[in-house]
């Protein structure tokens, strides 16, 4: 069951127009602020931003069944170049809100499906909390690698500069193929060094 709701609450809604006709109909819009934490770690609509809602409430055998549509603007980073972002997102969702007594009609047709149960959102009252839904269809439509555009070439990875203020950015190194040839050839010109012959002056003094 929902916890108490508050007819105030911006995203609590009442379906007492509708009664239980099964086949009644109510759409409604709706400017909401955002709650919090409504995203993803790279990118999310921040808290209290504008989020227009389009619902479409029909009254069914089971109660009310919600199908609507999210705007809301998304800010956020990319995660190439870490340059901060802004899009618009739309997200599209369904959801039925049983009757209380619902629960009670099931009892006796058990499913056997507890995970299922768990899951099924009620009406409390007329009452019923569009938040966890908003909630889903949101993270669910979010980019999870979002970029400023599709050709971003990110960052240098070898000191992080920003390769699109530079695209000729490049450091000098040697080839990977060739670092392990280059290291033997440093070993052996070392030895030569170790095995040069002596002087003659050298060996005399040393006698």
């Amino acid at each position: 069951m929902n916890a108490r709701l508050d007819h105030r609450a911006p995203l609590v809604f009442d379906t007492r127009e509708l009664g239980r006709r099964p086949g009644a109909l109510k759409r409604l819009s709706r400017s909401v602020p955002a709650p919090k934490d409504l995203g993803i770690e790279v990118i999310g609509v921040r808290e209290g931003a504008t989020v227009e809602l389009d619902l479409r409430l029909e009254s069914v055998m089971e109660g009310v069944l919600v199908t609507g549509t999210a705007r809301a603007p998304l800010t956020g980073e990319c995660v190439r170049c870490l340059e901060p972002l802004e899009r618009e997102l739309e997200a599209d969702f369904q959801e039925m809100y049983s009757y209380p007594d619902a629960d009670d009609r099931s009892r006796f047709a058990d499913t056997g499906d507890d995970a299922e149960e768990e899951d099924t959102l009620f009406l409390e009252g007329d009452l019923f909390d569009l938040e966890p839904v908003l909630r889903d269809a949101v993270v669910l439509a979010l980019p999870l690698q979002p970029v400023c555009r599709e050709d971003c070439p990110g960052l240098c990875a070898e000191c992080g500069a920003r390769l699109e203020e530079d695209p000729d950015h490049h450091h000098d190194a040697v080839d990977i193929r060739w670092a392990a040839l280059q290291g033997l050839a440093e070993s052996v010109s070392d030895g030569e060094k170790d095995n040069a012959p002596r002087e003659r002056g050298d060996d005399s003094q040393e006698k």
